[in-house]
């Protein structure tokens, strides 16, 4: 689901790295009130306003990303890798200035999060998840500490669905409800029980629409947009009744 986060090894210039023990000790220091754990994220886009309810069944990715957005973490941060009718993908904090010859989705804080899979939480269009490193190199699919994407998928039939389970979930079955929602509403099955979903959006799918729909470098460039567009700032705010 990455980049960086397809494999580790990667020349990072040593700048980048020093910045690296930064990261993990400020989000360790970020503490998290009971209140904060029933706030929803507000994240400001150069392109539109989302509004991120984050699932209690991930507490570990739950407190890591509120943290996160407490201590402004994500502020001026790229979507650096956007794949339409896929996903589009952030958190990288190396994306804020980009040094020349970098390539993004290298930078994380230093520290990575248990995966959570849960059945009850699936990759339908709107939701969002972890990105991590590769199997190879990850067997226990741990999430990148910051790292994250946003679903917007596409709408199966029951026969593409059932090439899913085949060729993509090696025979495991999907559940008829999720089956449902993927031939309505969408999103992207491959994915799941692979990457850790840790909540949805509530306001503002569009603005996952118009930011998939950007120009990007495609493959050779690993699908950077050619225009620049950022998360401004995400804070926490009071859940609407």
């Amino acid at each position: 689901m990455v980049n960086k986060f397809r494999i580790l090894a990667s020349v990072v210039p040593i700048l980048l790295m020093l910045f690296i023990p930064f990261y993990a000790g400020a989000q360790q220091q970020v503490k998290i009130k009971k209140k904060d754990r029933k706030r929803d994220i507000e994240m400001t886009t150069t392109k539109g306003v989302i509004v991120i309810r984050l699932s209690d069944s991930t507490p570990l990715h739950r407190d890591n990303f509120i943290r996160l957005v407490k201590s402004d973490f994500y502020d001026s941060v790229l979507f650096h890798r956007v794949i339409q009718y896929f996903m589009i993908q952030a958190g990288d904090p190396n994306t804020k200035r980009m040094v020349a010859g970098t390539r993004p989705g290298e930078g994380d804080p230093g520290y990575t999060v248990p995966a959570e899979f849960r059945t009850s939480l699936f990759h339908k269009k709107g939701v969002i998840a972890a990105a991590r490193t590769s199997d190879d190199v990850n067997p226990t699919k741990a999430s990148s500490g910051s790292q994250f994407y946003l679903v917007q998928g596409k709408v199966f039939t029951d026969a593409g669905l059932d090439s899913v389970e085949t060729f993509r979930l090696k025979g495991r079955k999907i559940p008829e409800a999720e089956r449902q929602v993927y031939k309505t509403v969408g999103g992207t099955p491959h994915l799941d029980q692979n990457y850790t979903v840790f909540g949805e959006i509530i306001s503002g799918l569009e603005i996952v629409d118009i930011i998939a729909a950007v120009p990007t470098s495609g493959p050779s460039g690993v699908y950077k947009p050619l225009e620049d567009v950022r998360i401004v700032h995400m804070k926490l705010i009071k859940r609407k009744k």
